[in-house]
């Protein structure tokens, strides 16, 4: 049986590129054409000329909270008629019927599911991490309210195996349901699968069937990895959301996590819609060519950073470092909210910076803002004006202060708030 899910997986990267981008034009038409909100994003927008990644960063981006409004004023709009319009806020592309199962993440924001095969696009990340056809899967993530159950439970049923719903808590009943059915592969989040591994341990009942696991929705750290593998464990971990499924998973290579086959991720400067240079911080920005829930340059809110060369796994997607922090910075100072875009503008006013970090500092009631600025020039006059720039936007007062070339960390902070609380 290959090691890969399928062709896509080992294509080359110029093949890949070249097939995202022949998809686009027809996807985001599809998209204006079924999904009003979409439609209002794009407005004015000829899908047709959306056929590179030059094209698809002029548009603009979607953030979650403009997603969150958006349901928010249709479901609040007395006038219009009940409905998945009404309930997706127009982003929807199917309805009732079309729709096999409707899920809320926090917000609440609601999420269609259709019957299409893995729909959240999770099988890739299940055979990655070892499960094959013919096995059982025993899946620990909710199966209420949010889509984490359904997203594992398809993504199985794609790869071929059996699925036992074991949902979350239960600790007791969950051991005996293990011991009983034997299952070879764990979902769920890796301090749950602790949790039942402990309860075992307390109940002296081995659970030496469980060999793998694909985990998520939180932080999956080395220590916990290698206490699974003390077990006998190989625990692997991918990433996504309720808006857009998987967005990318971890192989056996263990260095970074490797891209979905059929979604194109952007690394853009927070507060921005524009791209980094590959290996910067930034915020990832998804599009999906999901004819059902298309979702175009979507902001995540997560940062991450693109890693080079590819993967010795034998997959040549490219490859994320993985979950590096939030990229939403927005701090409030001296009553004033300053966002990370706010920041963008400073900077795009005077090309002289090349970067450029807002940190505030100080305590309660006495901050501090510093702009700190990497320039190849530095005399006070152009000190002065980007101050002037700073007040202009922000409506606050900033200290400009000069960093060596490079000084800056490369995390994809853009507001540093390091201001003590005590």
């Amino acid at each position: 049986m290959s090691e890969f899910f399928d062709v896509l997986e080992t294509r080359a990267p110029e093949a890949r590129e070249r097939d995202l981008m022949a998809a686009l034009p027809g996807a985001i038409a599809r998209a204006i054409a079924r999904a009003p909100a979409i439609a209002n994003q794009l407005r004015g927008v000829d899908p047709a000329s959306v056929t590179s990644r030059e094209a698809l960063a002029r548009l603009p981006v979607l953030r979650k909270h403009e997603l969150l409004e958006r349901q928010q004023e249709s479901r609040a709009d007395a006038g219009a008629p009940a409905g998945p319009a009404k309930a997706f806020g127009g982003f929807s592309a199917i309805g009732w019927g079309e729709a096999l199962r409707v899920f809320a993440s926090p917000g609440p924001i609601y999420e269609p599911e259709s019957a299409r095969s893995d729909y959240w696009r999770f099988a890739r990340a299940l055979y990655a991490a070892g499960f094959r056809p013919g096995e059982l899967t025993y899946n620990c993530f909710s199966y209420h309210f949010t889509p984490a159950g359904s997203m594992m439970e398809t993504a199985a049923h794609a790869v071929g195996c059996t699925v036992f719903p074991g949902g979350t808590g239960q600790t007791e009943q969950q051991v005996r349901a293990i011991a009983d059915l034997a299952p070879s592969g764990y979902t769920g989040t890796p301090s749950f699968l602790k949790i039942i591994l402990e309860k075992a341990d307390e109940l002296g009942v081995k659970l030496d069937s469980l060999r793998r696991a694909l985990v998520s929705g939180e932080a999956f750290p080395p220590s916990l990895r290698e206490w699974l593998a003390a077990r006998g464990i190989d625990g692997y971990q991918a990433y996504g959301s309720a808006d857009l499924g998987m967005i990318a998973f971890e192989t056996s290579a263990r260095e970074g996590l490797v891209l979905g086959e059929d979604i194109i991720v952007e690394i853009v400067r927070p507060g921005t819609g524009e791209p980094v240079p590959d290996g910067e911080v930034g915020e990832v920005v998804v599009t999906t060519l999901n004819p059902d829930y298309p979702l175009v340059r979507f902001g995540t809110g997560d940062l991450s950073a693109v890693l080079p060369g590819v993967s010795p796994c034998g997959r040549t997607n490219t490859r994320i470092k993985g979950w590096m922090g939030r990229a939403d910075q927005t701090t409030k100072v001296r009553g004033l909210f300053v966002h990370p875009s706010q920041v963008a503008d400073v900077v795009r006013r005077h090309p002289e910076i090349r970067r450029a970090r807002l940190v505030v500092s100080g305590s309660m009631g006495s901050d501090r803002m510093v702009l700190k600025v990497e320039s190849d020039v530095r005399d006070a006059a152009l000190g002065q004006r980007i101050a002037e720039s700073v007040r202009d936007v922000t409506k606050l007062r900033a200290d400009i202060e000069w960093a060596d070339d490079g000084a800056l960390p490369n995390d994809g902070k853009v507001i540093d708030d390091v201001r003590s609380y005590d």
